[in-house]
């Protein structure tokens, strides 16, 4: 799930994002804007956190520099709301230059927009480089992440003279698991939520084991099933090979910097090979990206024309893992161990600090325990089950797991008494069926959007675009409106 900086660093602090000007609300047009003015110019600052918000004794009223980016470009001062992204698994700047409709949107509603790092991730490390160390890593929890949003809003709000002004939360992935959760724990705070590709249930251990990797096998059996039997039968072809122990063969088809030289070395393989599939599932965008990585426009699409270019399966595949670790074709051979870092996430943790913060988070209260079995799906067997994630954290963390945690916090699938949440998903992204498919009142809303992979409603408007996330967008930006209304009339009946 945690990817972002596996593959990409970005150094401008300040950036751009395309927007759109002067629709109203119920005919928000989804487009690539030419000859737009005024391009939102995001600041760079830091608020000055607590350190632990739910102990008074241990750490007393220390704090530490909590980064967030901010523009006002579109923002009718103390009157317009506010638009804020619960920032997620990475640096905030990757989020930012990636949720462009969030600006346009903010363009049209005159909203201060505001995108807000996670504790100990990017530039946002309580403790500098000692911040993973045990037991400092303890203060990284989900409702340490919310309390610090709920502080930060209040008190920009009292900065900014915006006490006035209503809150909407942004989030996608785990951010919008995020957004979800504030909308739940903060409402006299929090006015709504867009929850973009949110596994609020399959990461609170709700649902079932092999559906992730069978929904990643799913995207590319849609574009032809020869594609997933190919991946399948190259996989065959390594694991024999692997039985042979024929591992100078094994380095030459994969050019491997190093040959295998066991079990463990073969499993780092498949881990790595059936990551890149994960990545391009999840990025199954209509145009290319440089999001978690350079992505071509519909990687499953050539992912699967790579697999099927040849009759040799292992240097179809091979290249297929090329267009996730290889974009740039500068690579000569393939460092399975610094390019893949297996951890209590099965789907991926991406690489340095960050995959730190996101195996400990894992090994914690995001519950990820995902299986491949070459049943369900065109993998190698791969287990990881309760048992696995207990063992594996104690020794890497010292801690043990609470799989029923997020059941208990936030609620599970009893969400019915909610309000003003938008749950969208699309159906490429193989998170959308650990999410909310399906509305659960009028307020409380899904959107699924047909060919729409990983949050793609968050991403700025392209021509690219299919009809599906145009209408979404509409319908969110809609609802928005409307929260943002609500929340004016029950402000102004306040005492």
């Amino acid at each position: 799930m945690s990817k972002i900086l596996a593959f990409l660093t970005v150094t401008v602090a300040v950036f751009f994002v395309e927007v759109l000007h002067g629709l109203p609300y119920s005919n928000f047009q989804s487009r690539k804007p030419d000859g737009f003015e005024g391009e939102p110019k995001f600041t760079e600052k830091y608020f000055s956190q607590t350190l632990d918000h739910f102990n008074f004794n241990n750490l007393g009223n220390k704090t530490f520099n909590q980064r967030y980016l901010i523009t006002d470009q579109y923002w009718k001062k103390g009157h317009g709301p506010i638009f804020f992204y619960t920032g997620n698994e990475g640096s905030i700047l990757e989020f930012a230059l990636n949720s462009g409709f969030i600006t346009e949107l903010a363009a049209q509603q005159g909203a201060l927009v505001i995108f807000a790092e996670h504790r100990y991730y990017g530039k946002s490390l309580p403790f500098g480089k000692d911040s993973f160390s045990i037991p400092l890593i303890s203060l990284l929890t989900v409702e340490q992440a919310l309390a610090d949003y709920a502080v930060m809003i209040t008190e920009l709000k009292q900065q900014l003279a915006a006490t006035a002004c209503p809150v909407i939360v942004f989030g996608g992935s785990y951010g919008g698991m995020l957004s979800v959760y504030m909308r739940l724990k903060y409402p006299n705070i929090v006015a709504g939520a867009l929850a973009a590709s949110a596994p609020i249930l399959s990461t609170a251990g709700l649902g079932d084991s092999r559906q992730f990797f069978r929904d990643v096998t799913a995207d590319f059996e849609s574009v032809a099933p020869e594609c997933r039997d190919a991946v399948r039968g190259a996989f065959h072809q390594l694991k024999e090979l692997a039985e042979r122990q024929d591992y100078s063969r094994i380095q030459s088809e994969f050019s491997l910097c190093k040959p295998p030289s066991s079990a463990k070395d073969i499993h780092q393989l498949n881990g790595l090979l059936r990551n890149a599939f994960t990545l391009m599932a999840m990025l199954d965008y209509p145009y290319s990206t440089h999001f978690m990585g350079n992505m071509p426009a519909n990687p499953v699409k050539v992912a699967c024309e790579t697999m099927l270019s040849g009759s040799d399966l292992l240097t179809n595949l091979r290249d297929t893992a090329g267009i996730v670790y290889n974009s740039t074709g500068l690579l000569t051979c393939f460092d399975m161990y610094n390019l893949y870092l297996e951890c209590a996430d099965p789907t991926g943790c991406g690489l340095g600090f960050d995959s730190l913060a996101w195996d400990y988070q894992a090994c914690t209260e995001i519950d990820l325990c995902y299986e491949s079995n070459n049943v369900t799906d065109m993998f190698p067997p791969m287990a990881f089950t309760e048992k696995d994630r207990e063992l594996y954290c104690f020794k890497r963390w010292a801690v043990v797991p609470r799989p029923d945690w997020l059941k208990i916090q936030f609620w599970g699938d009893a969400l019915s008494t909610a309000s003003n949440i938008i749950f969208s998903n699309g159906d490429l992204d193989p998170w959308a069926n650990g999410g909310v498919r399906k509305s659960l009142s009028s307020s409380l809303v899904a959107i699924n959007i047909s060919g729409g992979a990983h949050h793609l409603d968050l991403r700025g408007s392209n021509d690219a675009d299919p009809v599906s996330v145009i209408n979404a967008r509409k319908t969110e930006a809609d609802l928005i409106a409307q929260w943002v209304k609500m929340e004016r009339t029950r402000l102004r009946q306040s005492p």
